[in-house]
């Protein structure tokens, strides 16, 4: 079996398809634009989940379940998110099947209509509000801090495996809050549970800021963004959080008495990252070999793989492996010993090697006699020989440099491509010919912040949090600027 990918400087988009496919982590479905997530895949994912899930539950929160369809009426209640959503909507209009009256095929029976029609839900705000105005009288009942791990339908004209798919796996936050601070304290929290999330577990740095009006969310009156580079240059949105205000307790009429007896409506938030974050572990690390995993997220941490010609000399390293192995998960550490003898240790190095395990072991009977092992890394492909009874402690250590290493060459990546400019000629040719992110001061109008749009493909990623606040002109109209911002090519 062929095990070869694309060069990424020859074809970056086939090089990502070749990871996808042969790390085994995904392939497309039947149904057009839907995926199947293999268990290398959701294994990732379930690492991603564990951890965010805890961290959301450190910050208060706690998990709940909505439904999956949505009545309609309940989109036209708040009139930015049914305009923001209405084109990627999937429809039920019908209940029940039956055969034709030939008997040959299977069609819809025109007499199950529903009374009204349902979405699948592209996002649950409209079910959850209407859910909460049942839960909240009072200002003892606030906040609600809930989060929901779910799937989400959205009708995806074009569409790439993780990136951009019709159904997607993500979790939602949606809180509620007795006043305006609370809700923006919330709204920051979680885009810094995020950024946390990306850089010390995804091992990939992130840009935090707001989104442009045009950008945000549909019915948000704030949304946080963070932002990733990707090594062809181009930006990946990560994940956002939304500061709603009031706009969806006044569509569903959620209202509560505060402390003063007064009746006030509820500020609210929602959050969320999806498998997209998935697609960015790829594109973020990945090389021309394969998968390159941070140890914090691979579901296998270390393999360990027997080279023998005879079955005793299996036995004898079988005893020497299973020891390592236990020794290394007392130390929480994720071991596999692959004994199967129906692949050569060659084909089990290029299989582990694809998929991203971060650390090698390799025993022979060489090994044996003289107490040694091989150790390879996937992050550099080094390759050293150590001391078995060094092993345990080698490769904690490893695992830990591994992470660091991953995400010092992400920042540095970053770093030499991220630019800073006052000529618009220059700003085009950097994102013609060297992508990146580039700041660059933008007048605040939604005319200049389309027109560069469709000039350069760029969009404005984020206005950042912590940039350069230093006044200027805007880069395309030559108006003042209150600061720069981040333009880039993005997914």
């Amino acid at each position: 079996m062929s095990k070869e990918i694309t060069n990424r400087k020859d074809n970056y988009s086939q090089w990502y398809n070749d990871i996808v496919n042969k790390a085994d982590l995904a392939e497309n479905s039947p149904v057009r634009g839907c995926m199947v997530i293999k268990p290398h895949g959701y294994s990732i994912w379930e690492k991603m989940q564990g951890v965010l899930d805890k961290m959301f539950k450190d910050t208060g929160h706690t998990n709940a379940y909505f439904p999956l369809f949505i009545p309609k009426s309940f989109f036209s209640r708040e009139a930015s998110h049914v305009e923001g959503f209405a084109k990627e909507c999937a429809v039920v209009t019908h209940y029940r099947l039956k055969n034709d009256e030939e008997g040959k095929e299977i069609v819809v029976d025109e007499n199950a209509k529903l009374d009204e029609e349902l979405i699948i839900r592209p996002t649950s705000e409209t079910i959850i509000w209407h859910t909460y105005k049942g839960w909240i009288q009072s200002y003892r009942d606030l906040p609600i801090l809930v989060n929901q791990w779910a799937n989400i339908v959205r009708w995806e004209m074009r569409t790439r495996l993780f990136l951009r798919t019709s159904e997607f796996l993500w979790q939602e936050g949606h809180t509620a809050h007795a006043t305006k601070e609370e809700a923006l304290e919330e709204t920051r929290r979680m885009i810094d549970v995020y950024a946390d999330f990306a850089e010390n577990w995804m091992a990939m740095p992130v840009l935090k800021g707001t989104k442009t009006d045009s950008e945000r969310f549909a019915g948000a009156i704030e949304t946080y963004t963070i932002e990733a580079l990707m090594q062809d240059g181009k930006a990946l949105q990560s994940g956002t959080s939304h500061f709603l205000g009031q706009n969806f307790a006044k569509a569903f009429d959620v209202t509560f008495t505060d402390q003063s007896g007064n009746l006030e409506y509820v500020w609210s938030t929602s959050w969320g990252v999806s498998t997209r974050l998935m697609g960015a572990l790829i594109m973020a690390h990945s090389d021309d070999n394969g998968l390159v995993l941070p140890p914090k997220l691979a579901p296998t941490q270390v393999v360990i793989v027997p080279i023998y010609k005879k079955e005793g000399q299996l036995e004898q390293i079988s005893a020497k492996a299973n020891e390592l192995k236990q020794q290394l998960q007392e130390k929480g550490i994720s071991v596999k010993y692959d004994d199967r003898d129906t692949q050569t240790p060659g084909w089990k190095f290029s299989e582990y090697e694809m998929k991203g395990v971060p650390v090698r072991l390799a025993i022979g009977p060489r090994d044996m006699e003289n107490g040694t092992l091989e150790v390879a890394r996937r992050d550099t492909l080094e390759k050293e020989f150590i001391s078995q009874d060094q092993a345990v402690e080698h490769v904690s250590q490893l695992l830990e440099n591994i992470q660091s290493n991953i995400y010092e060459k992400a920042l540095k990546y970053r770093e030499d491509n991220t630019y800073t400019t006052d000529d618009y000629e220059e700003f085009k040719d950097i994102l013609n010919n060297r992508g990146g992110f580039v700041y660059a001061h933008w007048d605040g109008t939604a005319e200049t912040e389309q027109k560069i749009k469709e000039d350069t493909k760029a969009t404005i990623r984020c206005i950042p949090v912590d940039g350069d606040q230093q006044p200027g002109k805007c880069i395309y109209s030559g108006q003042p600027s209150s600061q720069r911002v981040v333009f880039a090519r993005a997914y």
